[in-house]
């Protein structure tokens, strides 16, 4: 068998954008966004320069954790459109060039899923969830101690029914967890990759990846206990084998959501047949610091190389503070612990942060995920208490802002009403927020939107080849990566002092200028050929 060729390698380098569709434009004008608006932004997002679509889950849902709760995934949710809309989104952005990727969230279904609804009703669908009677004289104690998978939460990862019986759900109570031992599962899951595939897809993006299998006898959690009652078990990699399967009937790829903190264990995922590519979550938390970027750097690509996989780059998703927040922060950092209201930002040094962030990021071997928005450089909005919807605020009794400040809708032009969203937002926009609109941004040369425009436009000379570091003082990032046409530089200063420029032919991109004696500030970023 010869070599893949380049269009069915795309996705070991490939620019993918993150499209959470109930923030992305209005299609009709009701407040949420919706298919109708990004098939309205599909030449947006063509001169972007953007490889593929990631769509956060689009299908019928009660939207209790963000359509992280499905109720069918055959059906779109009516907030969002049709089947038939899908289809022609997934058809038009592939005649773009632009390949789109689904959300499957395996771990847990809405409690409004047929299953659910018929297991509830006393039906054989029971054996699909995980149901057991509770502890205590009478039933009344949880069947274990598990902690809840939000961040801060103290609530039970078990709910009580009228018959006395519990059942568990890892994240809210409307979200169940299935029975992964039980075949029905898995196949229903296969079946539900085929029916996208053959609409199109080209990939899918797993939520939660490593929470699937549960031991059988749900025993409580102890902390360091190996192997874990429900995290990173054996069995899940005969489960992720079988769907590699399905994908290679299609060309088909996935990614995965694996928070897993043992590199080894995590390569395992990225074996030749299980899953093609798995979120770099070390990266996305990562402070700001010349010294713990490289680790994290040079740790990702280590662990990634056993098993020959590319590495996924990701400053931002849908779950975190937003970029130029989190850089302007005494933290730069990301934890969920850590969020809280109030924080004090220099927005003006993250933006100039993450304008660096952007080029370093874009430069380095891998895929790069990039969040909608993040093109425009827009911060995170603190949300008015009364507004919040996010249940990781609540489930925390109200000390963590929750997920919705970094899930505003989008502003797309400065003089419409909403910034050009479309009708009234479904959360509030921030005072300002037009001053970031796209239209405004793309008559900037200067802006966020032309940056990130001009460094896709140059990227694909980068290839996937290897990344050489390079001496530099202290403070700051070097590297090199072979061009299509000789050596191409990434000079990131994230020190105190401008830094002078490696021995180079050209200037090809700048986060920002450079100073009168042609050094390279501080949180600023530069690509050169060599």
């Amino acid at each position: 068998m010869g070599q893949p060729t380049h269009a069915q390698n795309w996705w070991r380098s490939a620019v993918i954008y993150q499209v959470y569709v109930r923030s992305f434009a209005d299609g009709d004008g009701d407040g949420t966004g919706d298919l109708a608006g990004v098939r309205a932004k599909l030449p947006y997002l063509a001169e972007l320069g953007v490889d593929a679509l990631w769509f956060n889950p689009w299908y019928l849902s009660p939207m209790k954790d963000g359509g992280y709760d499905v109720a069918d995934y055959r059906v779109i949710d009516p907030a969002f459109g049709t089947l038939a809309e899908a289809e022609k989104l997934i058809a038009e952005a592939k005649e773009l060039g632009i390949r789109t990727l689904v959300d499957i969230v395996p771990n847990h279904v809405s409690d409004q899923h047929p299953w659910f609804r018929a297991a509830l009703a006393g039906g054989p669908e029971r054996e699909l969830f995980h149901f057991r009677p509770g502890r205590g004289e009478h039933g009344e104690l949880p069947p274990n101690d598990w902690p809840s998978q939000f961040a801060g939460s103290t609530e039970p990862v078990w709910t009580r029914l009228p018959d006395g019986t519990w059942y568990l759900h890892l994240f809210t109570p409307e979200q169940p967890d299935l029975n992964w031992a039980h075949p029905a599962v898995r196949q229903e899951h296969e079946e539900i990759l085929r029916f996208w595939f053959e609409r199109g897809v080209a990939g899918v993006r797993i939520d939660s990846a490593a929470l699937l299998a549960k031991d059988p006898d749900l025993p409580d959690f102890v902390e360091g206990r190996d192997p874990h009652p429900y995290v990173d078990r054996d069995e899940l990699h005969d489960i992720y084998r079988s769907w590699r399967t399905v994908a290679d009937a299609y060309d088909g790829i996935f990614v995965g959501e694996v928070w897993l903190p043992d590199t080894e264990r995590f390569a395992r995922y990225l074996r030749p047949d299980e899953l093609h590519t798995a979120f770099n979550f070390s990266f996305l938390s990562c402070p700001w610091d010349a010294g713990r970027l490289r680790t994290s750097i040079d740790e990702t690509l280590a662990e990634h190389a056993p098993v020959g996989a590319p590495a996924t780059w990701v400053l931002c998703n849908h779950d975190v503070t937003r970029t130029v927040t989190r850089y302007g922060r005494a933290d730069t950092g990301f934890d969920f612990a850590t969020k809280a209201f109030g924080t004090p930002t220099d927005l003006a040094l993250g933006t100039r942060r993450a304008r660096a962030g952007a080029l370093l990021s874009l430069a380095l071997p891998g895929a790069v995920y990039l969040y909608q928005g993040e093109e425009l450089g827009l911060p995170e909005a603190e949300i008015p208490r009364d507004r919040i919807q996010d249940p990781m605020h609540f489930r925390s009794g109200g000390t963590d802002p929750g997920r919705d400040g970094c899930r505003v809708p989008l502003p797309w032009t400065a003089d419409a009403p909403y910034a050009g969203f479309g009708g009234e937002p479904w959360l509030p926009q921030p005072s300002g927020w037009s001053a970031y609109a796209a239209d405004l941004q793309a008559a900037d040369p200067g802006s966020m939107l032309s940056l990130y425009r001009a460094a896709l436009t140059i990227r694909p000379e980068f290839g996937d080849g290897p990344l050489t570091w390079l001496p530099a003082p202290e403070g700051v990032l070097a590297f090199a990566r072979p061009g299509k046409e000789g050596r191409l530089l990434c000079v990131v200063n994230l020190a105190d002092t401008p830094a002078d420029l490696p021995a180079h032919s050209r200037l090809l991109l700048g986060s920002g200028p450079l100073d009168p004696q042609g050094r390279l500030p501080k949180d600023t970023a530069v690509w050169l050929r060599g």
